[in-house]
């Protein structure tokens, strides 16, 4: 496109007026306005699309862990109490997701299974990848049992054990060496590892 000329400016100017212009500049600072908020809405709908792509997502890997998690614990749970008893317990009593709370109905500690007789109780925490930070807590886990029970007269002794869908010889290792029973998976059944010589399970 050519360059207007001064001639064909001055010709264009002719017949405009203030009040003209001004209502030029308001038209399209009003069509810039109405397409920046369209802009803006478009967007918005994009981050809320994405947003909810992302809870859902969220959502559905947390019920692959939950559902992970309970897979685990029904392989490690079956008749896990007979197994025992070439160990000494007569354990009579088993139950998953057993939880206590304090006075002011906080939670205190949950237990993935629970096992008891008349004179002990044994406290399983079960893991797909057992590490050392599990272990540890379950420890911790089982202190702050002891002393709910302590506060409720409860006598009978406590013992631990863990449980893993994979367990790694120095973590089996550490945890027998906290005097912690260690639970694996052996096919479709489970087992209790072989103690080593000299073993003797704590006691709480």
């Amino acid at each position: 496109m050519n360059d207007m000329t001064a001639e064909q400016a001055a010709e264009s100017a002719k017949g405009l007026t203030f009040e003209k212009v001004w209502a030029v500049i308001i038209e399209t600072r009003k069509e810039m306005r109405e397409s920046y908020q369209e802009t803006q809405k478009v967007m918005q709908e994009s981050q809320k699309k994405t947003d909810k792509i992302i809870a859902d997502l969220s959502k559905n890997i947390g019920g692959l862990g939950n559902s992970l998690g309970q897979f685990t614990e029904s392989m490690f749970g079956p008749e896990l109490f007979r197994k025992f008893k070439e160990y000494g317990f007569t354990f009579g009593k088993q139950a998953p997701h057993v939880k206590y709370y304090d006075q002011n109905e906080k939670l205190i500690a949950e237990v993935d299974l629970f096992l008891e007789d008349g004179d002990y109780a044994m406290l399983v925490e079960i893991k797909t990848d057992l590490s050392v930070e599990d272990i540890n807590e379950h420890l911790e886990r089982i202190e702050k049992v002891r002393k709910y029970m302590d506060v409720r007269n409860e006598k009978r002794k406590l013992v631990g054990a863990v449980a893993g869908g994979t367990v790694p010889v120095n973590i089996l290792k550490y945890a027998q060496k906290k005097g912690l029973y260690v639970i694996l998976q052996n096919g479709d059944s489970t087992a209790i590892a072989d103690t080593p010589k000299g073993f003797i399970a704590r006691e709480w």
